[in-house]
């Protein structure tokens, strides 16, 4: 008989091999609004993190990618839109670590059009894109959805649309933890409610975490929710000192406005910090009018998590 030649299975992705800039650096700005009130100004540099997975998407996406080499798993499916962070920093670290990635984007009009620079990169980095009806994405995470693309891709992982989960949730309260005594209230702009889930976790008692939504529609009930139900999946129960500031999504995600360009324009030239603008250049507005309100006490000290590059 003749012998039957084995192969070794490949060894499992190392996520050290990314080398992270952990913990992220924090930077103290002068910015006259804050000066003005006699609040100090913190940034939490986490766009410095990693050049592919920047900011919450390495603190979300790294215990999920654990998870899956621990498991055996080498391929990965998530969802998001057109324009999603997400989905291109889950492709970047399906190329740097050896997974598989699938993204199932919203929107089947998409799928003839020319792919924009987002999509471009998801594909460059070799991720399968997947174009579904708005229908079939708002179901996304039902039996027959789910089923219908494994019968289409085969196994993989599923990662939730914007990587909030329980995992990702666990991951991020680190944020927390390296926070700890740096501030009286650390702000974190919010789409599906991961990083502030984690984030108030994390924090010291008598710290308090600021979340600020992107999102319009019905985003105060869904995503108060959300957080409350993230934290009770990572760990048992609510966590921490948290509540939502709803009034400076601009109009929806990805949306803007003549006073937000204006502002993140003016931020830049002070500072030299160019702003990502659907999450970071609303989180400092959102901050900069708060405190001319009066919203912190002077003497306090509020960080800002930077959690992503234009």
């Amino acid at each position: 008989m003749g012998r039957v030649t084995r192969t070794a299975p490949d060894p499992p992705p190392d996520l050290r091999a990314l080398r992270p800039r952990l913990p992220s650096p924090l930077q103290e700005i002068e910015d006259e609004p804050f000066a003005r009130r006699g609040v100090r100004l913190l940034l939490k540099r986490d766009d410095l993190i990693h050049p592919d997975l920047p900011g919450n998407k390495w603190r979300k996406l790294a215990p999920n990618l654990r998870a899956a080499a621990a498991a055996g798993e080498r391929a990965l499916l998530t969802f998001g839109g057109a324009y999603s962070n997400h989905l291109r920093a889950t492709a970047a670290a399906g190329r740097l670590l050896g997974f598989a990635t699938i993204g199932v984007v919203r929107g089947d009009e998409l799928a003839g059009a020319p792919l924009n620079r987002s999509l471009a990169r998801c594909a460059a980095d070799g991720m399968r894109l997947h174009f579904i009806d708005r229908a079939a994405y708002r179901r996304k995470t039902e039996a027959d959805v789910l089923a219908a693309l494994h019968d289409r891709f085969g196994a993989f992982r599923v990662i939730p649309e914007g990587g909030s989960n329980a995992l990702a949730a666990q991951g991020c309260a680190e944020l927390g933890r390296e926070l700890r005594g740096a501030a009286d209230t650390v702000a974190v702009a919010c789409g599906t409610g991961g990083t502030l889930a984690g984030l108030a976790a994390g924090l010291a008692p008598g710290q308090r975490a600021l979340g600020v939504p992107v999102l319009k529609g019905g985003t105060p009930h869904f995503l108060q929710k959300t957080v409350e139900e993230l934290q009770r999946a990572a760990f048992g129960a609510p966590r921490g000192d948290w509540r939502l500031e709803t009034r400076f999504h601009c109009g929806g995600y990805a949306r803007s406005t003549p006073q937000l360009d204006a502002f993140a324009d003016a931020f830049a030239a002070r500072h030299g910090l160019p702003l990502e603008r659907v999450y970071v250049a609303k989180l400092l507005h959102g901050l900069t009018t708060l405190v001319e309100e009066g919203a912190f006490p002077p003497g306090s000290t509020v960080a800002a998590v930077v959690t992503g590059t234009p």
